[in-house]
């Protein structure tokens, strides 16, 4: 592979060649920062002897530009007195240009082979490969693994993941700065094929687990960018390399206790699956507080097993140095004005940001970025920079509030209640069209029939992304932000009123009862969810996939958390309406097929966890049809074991034997029949199943669920051994594929003092 080190910033720069050179030497050089340095970038001294090797990183400049700076040089040089001088330079050279560059230097430069181009680097990165591999964002720049990148995010795009651009890729690697926390995940990952990236908003969970997944994608390992787990059971292939990757997996608000219980087992499984697959690898990234919140109510999540797997991110893995680069490369790439650049180097303010106690490259990414700069006079943007990152929420509040119109704010509003993953554009217009209509008219707002348009076009860059016709914040930290704008319950009332999903109704009832409510507010706010609850019995739970009319995705609440809701307003209200519809709902659930709408993934847990609360009493005790609707709920249950596929057999088995007693027998027949039916009919599963780590999963649950159906050992014997057969002929054509071979920058502590600091930024003022 040939670089052409354009994508590596001057600092990137200096790092490779210092590393390139010292392995040529078999030495070591010192590094020094960037900047007027006095000559040197790497000096190795050993016996009266020193070596200085200065490198100048012009890719994309003038021949004449390097001279210029050469000669400045050459009075640094002759102080210096080096027993050798190398130059290396990214700048494209002749024998004619490093004559000239020879005659500049002068007597220091022993030889003009110690003038080192493109040509003769990328010569000595194809001896030491091992060298392109450490520097990652090298190696991640190169043209072949960056199409290779491109084409692995497009394939996943097709299925669950939002599209990125070649030139986003690129700038994503351009700004990352290099730090320990690469090296230890990537060993965790391969050591126990699962990582947890945790820590808290902003320090850059996402960042290293894009970096993480670019260099696997880099490798040919396959992305799987998944959104549930169900996505996951879905894709994985033993015979594959593959990189799994689902971030912000346990919500990037606020934790919902139920839901996470309700999936606590799949977690499980899917884990386990990973580990045991010798060719797939999963990457999980959380929010410290929601991971730790989330241990107090999964037991598998309080598996003190799972700290193996875990690296927790925090701020204090960023040396100095590397918060010092991170701002750096910042500027550089985001394009930050030069007035805004000089004013923050000659303020004197670099360190007061950089040790900040609330640094955050969060902060850093948004304050760099000249389109958000306008309200800031280039002398301010100091002190505008050391004030930001003492209150960051006012970055977002003074632009939400300020800088865009009220049309902009209700689509903002509008896509907070959609999914956090993003939304389908035509899914948020009908969303928006609701939500503006009503407050425009409470609030006397004009109204246009292209606002939303208008609003996608004002918004788009600044606080909204749309790919491929899906929309999302830009930021995760400007839904923190709307997190707390939407605490007003006048508010998310008028928003309950322009519901038009189950699942968008859920999210404003949620948030209007994050905090206890006096019973008459409580009250008035679920009623004004009676419009769209009356609908719940006849809102589509699936819809068709784009372009293939034989598969379908979830597009809303599945049914039983719609009765789950439809019992919390009733509780609120004692409304006959809500009860009614809750019924309707049981009797009668949507899905694919209208009388089978229950889903065993997306129902079971909640239809036990509801039958047991509608028949044990404490939790309904005056709810008229309780019994009915414990009836039906159980009626569809039986329905959903009677087609339950074997990945999802064990969970709700396992539910149902927690609840046997207030089960009816009906439940726990229909339960016992399943799993002699995936036992014995076991060999109609195992043609259509091609991973070994799925099968070798299917002979423990059979191990484990046989006895409790009653099956004899000779029985579940018979079964194994079936599963085994199949098992041996897919291990000829299952190949274990080696570890990928990159490995991120080794790290030493070094000083990087006020003087450092200020010789990183002074070629900012040239620039």
């Amino acid at each position: 592979m040939t670089y052409s080190f354009s994508t590596l910033l001057p600092a990137d720069f200096e790092d490779l060649v210092r590393d390139l050179v010292g392995r040529k030497l078999a030495i070591r050089f010192e590094g020094f920062s960037a900047g007027p340095d006095g000559g040197i970038d790497g000096r190795h001294s050993q016996g009266g002897e020193t070596i200085i090797l200065q490198a100048k990183h012009y890719a994309g400049s003038k021949f004449s530009d390097l001279k210029s700076t050469m000669k400045d040089e050459r009075a640094s040089i002759d102080a210096l007195a080096p027993s050798r001088y190398i130059l290396a330079t990214s700048h494209p050279l002749s024998p004619e240009r490093k004559k000239v560059l020879a005659e500049i230097i002068g007597p220091a430069l022993l030889q003009e082979d110690d003038i080192l181009g493109p040509v003769e680097l990328n010569d000595l990165l194809r001896d030491f490969p091992e060298v392109a591999k450490a520097h990652i964002k090298l190696w991640l720049s190169g043209t072949a693994v960056l199409e290779q990148i491109l084409d692995g995010v497009v394939r996943a795009a097709a299925q669950t993941y939002t599209a990125i651009s070649r030139a986003e890729i690129e700038a994503k690697v351009e700004v990352y700065a290099p730090n320990p926390s690469f090296g230890a995940s990537k060993d965790i990952l391969e050591a126990q094929h699962v990582l947890i990236i945790s820590g808290p908003p902003g320090v850059g969970k996402t960042t290293l687990a894009e970096m993480l997944t670019y260099a696997y994608i880099g490798d040919a390992w396959d992305l799987v960018a998944i959104r549930s787990l169900d996505d996951g059971f879905a894709a994985i292939d033993d015979h594959r390399k593959q990189i799994f990757l689902f971030d912000d997996f346990l919500g990037r608000i606020a934790l919902d206790a139920k839901a996470l219980a309700s999936k606590d087992s799949d977690l499980a499984r899917f884990m386990r699956r990973v580990a045991s697959s010798p060719n797939a690898r999963f990457i999980l990234t959380t929010r410290a507080y929601i991971f730790e919140e989330a241990r107090r109510f999964s037991e598998y999540l309080a598996d003190k097993r799972l700290d193996i797997s875990k690296y927790v991110l925090d701020v204090g893995v960023y040396t100095r140095r590397i918060r010092a680069r991170i701002l750096y490369n910042h500027l550089l790439v985001a394009r930050t004005p030069k007035a805004y650049v000089h004013a923050l180097v000659k303020s004197g303010k670099l360190s007061a940001i950089i040790d900040h106690p609330n640094y955050n490259p969060r902060v850093i990414e948004w304050m760099t970025d000249g389109m958000r700069l306008a309200d800031i006079a280039p002398g301010d943007y100091p002190d505008a920079f050391v004030a930001a990152l003492k209150n960051p929420r006012q970055l977002w509040d003074t632009a939400f509030r300020t800088h865009i119109p009220e049309k902009c704010r209700h689509l903002l509003l509008a896509l907070f209640f959609c999914s956090e993953y993003g939304v389908e554009i035509d899914d948020l217009k009908r969303a928006f069209d609701a939500l503006h209509a009503r407050l425009s008219q409470k609030y006397g707002s004009p109204r246009d029939p292209k606002d939303f348009e208008e609003s996608i076009r004002i918004l788009e860059g600044g606080f909204i992304t749309v790919r491929d016709r899906s929309v999302r914040y830009v930021n995760p930290s400007f839904r923190d932000f709307m997190n707390e704008y939407v605490d007003d319950l006048d508010l998310l009332t008028e928003c309950a009123r322009a519901a038009h999903t189950a699942s968008g109704a859920e999210a404003v009832w949620k948030a209007g009862t994050r905090r206890e409510l006096p019973a008459k507010a409580l009250r008035d706010f679920a009623l004004a969810f009676a419009e769209i609850s009356d609908k719940f019995d006849q809102l589509p739970v699936w819809r068709r996939r784009p372009g293939d009319s034989s598969s379908y995705s979830v597009c809303d609440t599945a049914n039983a958390p719609r009765i789950e809701q439809l019992l919390a307003w009733w509780q609120a209200t004692k409304d006959e309406r809500f009860m009614d519809k809750a019924v309707s709902v049981a009797a009668n659930p949507l899905g694919i097929n209208p009388y089978h709408g229950f889903s065993a993934w997306l129902d079971g847990a909640t239809m036990i966890d509801l039958v047991r609360k509608l028949k044990d009493g404490g939790y309904f005790d005056d709810l008229p049809q309780a019994s009915e609707l414990a009836e039906l709920l159980e009626a569809g249950l039986v329905r959903v074991l009677q087609t339950i596929s074997v990945d999802e057999l064990e969970s709700l088995v396992e539910a149902i034997e927690e609840n046997d007693k207030v089960l009816s027998p009906a439940v726990s027949e229909a339960a016992m029949d399943a799993i002699r039916e995936s036992v014995v009919g076991v060999e109609y599963s195992l043609e259509a199943t091609d991973s070994e780590s799925a099968l070798e999963e299917q002979i423990r649950m059979m191990q484990k669920l046989g006895p409790k159906a009653g099956l004899s050992d000779s029985a579940v014997a018979v079964a194994v051994e079936k599963v085994q057969t199949r098992i041996a002929q897919l291990e000829d054509q299952t190949s274990v594929e080696s570890s990928p071979a990159f490995t991120g920058s080794p790290f030493e502590p070094d000083a990087f003092d006020d003087n450092a600091l200020k010789n990183l930024f002074s070629p900012l003022l040239q620039a």
